[in-house]
């Protein structure tokens, strides 16, 4: 049987079976197995022919990656927040390739892609959805683009199924679950919280089904089964989501106040009018977690106009390596100008955290 009818048959089956305490070790077994041959399939995916147009080299500060139905908007979203020339059309698949673009935002170089529009069912290949979705895996941010009305909780959850069944886990934070192999001793189980979801039973059936049969495992979150299984899968990516609802230019006042109620983290925007574009540059730029560092050579001013752009938590160690392997083999110290400090020109070492506009000089021996 092909993997992608045993994959069907599970998930009939994990339908099928009410949850309850007396199901959820079962149940657990089921997700699996269902984990793991979802992974198998991604593996025979990524290592087989890919289409035309589905090659992408990745470059700026950042990926951004705009995923949504066919005709939502969302090549005109890329054309106005970028310097990309996407084809815009009132017909559905008017974009059948990738097209990228640059945002250049406070100094970062932002990539943003438009991807095809995905439909029900890309995740298993339909309308080369494997190869399209794919894109959005090596992603830092994902773009979910909506039509403002069209039934929204029922694009987003399709959308949101789709990117779950190619191992992308949208504004989800890794499970807390360590597992050390031994060679045996069995399975040694501790927490550090109650488990309220998820029984010693089903963790040791559910190991069992990826192979493992001796571990330590610790437990610091509170996770259900699905949470448990991605902790076992490689296959897995967090990436943070930004919802927008495009086309607002469209609907009347009373229709959007009932839908800002059902979708309050949603940015609401017009794109063809650019109006609320300045907006959705700046939460990508929150989203992304990036920020600004000033470099300062000795005897000279700082360079104010072309900053560093870096993930926010950066030590001073992470941005020295960014410009010479050397610096961080011959550091001698750093001084930082900025919110990082608790006075200007601070002596800092290393592990130094910097902030959003530090002013950093870097300090080699000679």
């Amino acid at each position: 049987m092909a993997v992608d009818d045993r994959i069907k048959k599970i998930e009939e089956e994990i339908q099928k079976t009410p949850y309850n305490k007396a199901t959820s070790h079962h149940i657990g077994k089921l997700k699996a197995k269902l984990s793991r041959l979802k992974e198998e399939s991604l593996q025979r995916s990524s290592s087989g022919a890919k289409g035309k147009g589905f090659h992408i080299k990745k470059s700026g500060d950042s990926t951004v990656v705009l995923v949504g139905f066919p005709s939502v908007g969302k090549s005109t979203i890329l054309n106005q927040l970028t310097n990309a020339e996407s084809k815009i059309g009132e017909y559905e698949f008017t974009t059948l390739e990738i097209i990228p673009g640059i945002m250049e935002y406070k100094g970062a170089k932002i990539q943003i892609f438009d991807i095809p529009g995905i439909i029900t069912g890309a995740s298993k290949g339909k309308g080369k959805g494997k190869e399209i979705l794919s894109v959005s895996r090596n992603a830092d941010l994902i773009v979910v683009v909506l039509d403002v009305f069209n039934p929204q909780h029922m694009q987003q959850q399709v959308i949101l199924d789709e990117l779950r069944n190619i191992g992308i886990r949208p504004n989800e934070s890794v499970p807390d679950v360590t597992v050390k192999k031994r060679k045996m001793g069995g399975i040694n189980l501790s927490s550090t919280i109650p488990l309220t979801k998820i029984d010693d039973r089903t963790i040791r059936s559910i190991l069992n089904e990826y192979g493992i049969h001796s571990a330590d495992v610790l437990i610091r979150d509170d996770v259900n089964i699905d949470q448990f299984i991605d902790s076992l899968d490689t296959n897995c990516r967090y990436i943070p989501m930004l919802l927008v609802v495009n086309k607002i230019d469209l609907a009347d006042a009373e229709y959007l106040q009932k839908l800002k109620s059902e979708l309050p983290d949603a940015i609401y925007v017009a794109a063809d009018q650019g109006y609320h574009m300045d907006l959705l540059r700046e939460k990508i730029f929150q989203q992304l977690e990036l920020i600004r560092i000033y470099l300062k050579p000795q005897g000279r001013k700082a360079d104010l106009e072309e900053p560093l752009i870096v993930r926010k938590g950066s030590t001073v160690e992470e941005v020295a390596l960014r410009l010479h392997r050397d610096f961080v083999r011959n550091f001698r110290q750093a001084r930082v100008w900025g919110s990082s400090v608790k006075f200007p020109g601070q002596k800092v070492g290393l592990e130094h955290h910097l902030q959003d506009q530090d002013v950093l000089r870097i300090i080699i021996k000679k």
